[in-house]
């Protein structure tokens, strides 16, 4: 109640900093955060009036024309943000928040605001006319390989309609690159931006022993399925300790992933009462390090990578939309680098590197990767289309080239012990979502537009030629093992998909006498595939592996619980309840899951409600995690798992539930339209449309 009547207080407080059209309008003014102009005034286009006090009774007005862009974010801010930031003789943490005194100078910093505040709105105006002119030739000189200094960020041009397909008319070459590097313009952040980001926390990082902890989990966890940043940068910085001249905005959304794999007694010496409360942290500071919003050309390249990061963040506060709408930024971010088209030979575009090259390739299938797979989670539409990329498939190289460092060292130490082998599971991953994406194409077709029994047939050959790892492949690492299960899975999902959708439909070019045959094979596949991946869990906990899984695990059971909630609602009474027996081990696995990912309590708690429209009085089945389960690192190259030792409880809850099961097996009523919607093979989120009606 106290913090609840100090808000009043707090607010009064705004009006202090405000300019003069925001004052007579009563409303909350922009200009600490912004600067001159404030957002209302440039969006009305009017001059942005403030009145600053100098002595009693003295004031002074500043007047800037509407037209005028920020000072301090003309220009781009290079992606290491906290290279403008960090003390002069920085601790790894936490990092002084101190402004250096050494940066150089720019004709575009904040500091000068003071200076040009004194111009008319025509100067600014003729001042960022050249700045932007200046701006392209520097993009066209370098579209002309005749660049006027060294090439920092990358830059593509588009399409022939781009406006740099002008200069093909009069280039001698045949075509020029699309794909080149521009030069890089730093700039520091303005005195409000700098406090704005020290207030939320961005510079200040964790203990060193969780650093540590964060950096390893990430790159044994998280790095061999999601590489999306280079990791021998990471470490460099990591082991120079110098974290505080690493990209902030990337670094947070490293530690935010890496929460997920970390000791309990780590986030416990930050303070931190569970590891959902310190994923929280970590997740708003790397959201506070995307300030200011203004998008400078090295930023677009470090926000890409973070925004899949950030893309496993789950809320209800909001409706768990965010992982939906960070990997789209990633998604238009890489098409506005050009990250799905071939950036051309070495010869044609020799200022790019092959290790770019191979970055920008992982980099950019890793979107596709996160596309396709919660296309299928969501039941959303697909936002890459394979037929706008000529960038070539991913290979395992590609995963290891910044294993190997310039010198000849290797961060192998940082990395698991067979890390050759992941990146064949991880160009594994990469086929199989390219399949899931005809799959659920196919599927998602209109009814006008029916498939063909020749093209259900192919693309069910092709599911059935995939290459799947060894699961009983002798001498893994325990991280090894856990992935080449974690590849089964997705496999098994993407082998429901498939096949539940013609369990029910016909495709054309079937006859009517081969229809029930047809869908009753088709049937079968697919609780064969439930089935398997029961199978698979049953590994998992056997290995006690439970604890490597990341938040793209949970929702590969949602497949195979929905057809094992189907078989519950039909078939006879042994048939029923193997059924249910099976889908309460799945409801046990993502109890375990939901004590790190939201994702695994809203699957958990939709489910529950499907089974008491079958069983009433139904209860989830419970357990509860050993002390001996809390996670602690391995010696040696050997990873470790936060845990999952499981020991279940006496079940008195449920022995009610069984009283309730009939001769026949699991009779009740059910609500039909809740089951439907729940069977519907396009996604388990379909679920919230009809919920209000029930």
């Amino acid at each position: 109640m106290a913090s609840t009547n100090q808000t009043p207080r707090t607010r009064r407080h705004r009006s202090t900093v405000a300019c003069q059209a925001c004052r007579q309008r009563k409303v909350r003014c922009s200009l600490t955060v912004t600067g001159v102009p404030c957002a209302g005034c440039t969006q009305d286009a009017i001059e942005c009036i403030v009145n600053t006090k100098q002595g009693k009774g003295t004031q002074q007005t500043d007047r800037l024309g509407p037209r005028r862009r920020r000072q301090g974010h003309a220009r781009a801010t290079d992606s290491h943000i906290a290279t403008s930031t960090a003390s002069a003789n920085p601790a790894p943490c936490p990092i002084d928040e101190r402004r250096p005194p050494s940066l150089p100078p720019c004709d575009t910093q904040a500091e000068n605001t003071t200076r040009t505040a004194n111009r008319s709105p025509s100067d600014f105006e003729v001042h960022n006319m050249a700045d932007e002119e200046r701006n392209a030739l520097e993009i066209a000189s370098a579209a002309l390989g005749q660049p006027d200094s060294v090439g920092e960020i990358h830059f593509y041009t588009g399409e022939q309609t781009g406006p740099t397909s002008a200069l093909n008319i009069c280039s001698t070459n045949d075509s020029l690159p699309k794909h080149f590097l521009i030069p890089l313009h730093r700039t520091h952040l303005s005195d409000e931006d700098h406090d704005f980001l020290r207030r939320k926390g961005v510079f200040t990082l964790p203990g060193k022993r969780a650093c540590d902890s964060m950096i390893e989990a990430y790159l044994v966890h998280v790095h061999p399925i999601l590489p999306v940043i280079e990791a021998d940068v990471l470490v460099e910085h990591h082991r120079a300790g110098q974290l505080q001249d690493y990209n902030l905005l990337l670094l947070w959304s490293v530690f935010f992933v890496a929460v997920n794999f970390i000791p309990a007694t780590i986030y416990e010496e930050e303070g931190f009462t569970s590891r959902r409360t310190m994923k929280f942290m970590m997740y708003s500071r790397a959201k506070a390090s995307d300030f200011p919003a203004s998008c400078p050309r090295a930023k677009v390249t470090g926000l890409t990578f973070s925004s899949l990061l950030m893309g496993f963040w789950h809320s209800d506060m909001d409706e768990h939309a965010q992982p939906w709408y960070w990997t789209g930024i990633a998604i238009n971010l890489g098409q506005i680098l050009g990250l799905h088209r071939d950036p051309g030979a070495s010869n044609h575009t020799p200022s790019i590197t092959d290790r770019q090259r191979s970055f920008w390739c992982r980099l950019w299938w890793s979107c596709f990767f996160r596309d396709r797979w919660l296309g299928l989670t969501l039941g959303r539409p697909l936002r890459v289309n394979l037929d706008d990329c000529d960038i070539r498939m991913p290979l395992a190289g590609d995963l290891l080239f910044d294993t190997l460092k310039p010198d000849g060292s290797t961060i192998a130490s940082y990395l698991p012990g067979d890390m050759n082998k992941l990146a064949e599971y991880w160009v594994m991953l990469m086929e199989l979502s390219c399949l899931l994406g005809n799959t659920l194409a196919l599927n998602r077709r209109p009814a006008r537009l029916k498939a063909s029994i020749d093209e259900v047939q192919g693309l069910e050959r092709r599911l059935l030629q995939s290459r799947l790892p060894d699961q009983y492949e002798v001498g893994l690492t325990r991280v090894a093992r856990f992935y080449s299960h974690h590849v089964h899975l997705h496999y098994q999902a993407m082998v429901i998909t498939f096949y539940r959708r013609w369990e029910t439909e016909v495709p054309d070019g079937l006859t009517s006498l081969a229809k029930d045959d047809w869908q009753h094979r088709m049937r079968l596949r697919a609780n064969a595939a439930a089935s398997r991946t029961n199978e698979i869990l049953d590994m998992l906990v056997q290995e006690n592996l439970l604890g490597f899984a990341g938040p793209m695990t949970p929702p590969l059971l949602v497949p195979t619980m929905q057809v094992h909630l189907l078989q519950c609602k039909s078939g006879d009474s042994i048939a029923k309840r193997i059924r249910l027996s099976k889908l309460e081990m799945c409801m046990l696995v993502l109890e375990e899951f939901q004590k790190t990912y939201a994702a695994a309590s809203v699957y958990r708690g939709i489910f529950t409600k499907a089974i008491q429209q079958i069983v009433p009085g139904y209860t989830a089945p419970t357990m509860r995690v050993s002390p001996a389960a809390t996670a602690v690192p391995a010696p040696g190259n050997e990873s470790y798992a936060p845990g999952s030792i499981l020991e279940t409880e006496s079940l008195d809850a449920n022995n009610g539930r069984n009283d309730q099961l009939d001769e026949l097996g699991l009779a009740g009523a059910y609500e039909p339209d809740l089951m439907n919607v729940l069977m519907d093979e396009g996604s388990l989120f379909d679920f919230w449309q009809t919920w209000n009606q029930i």
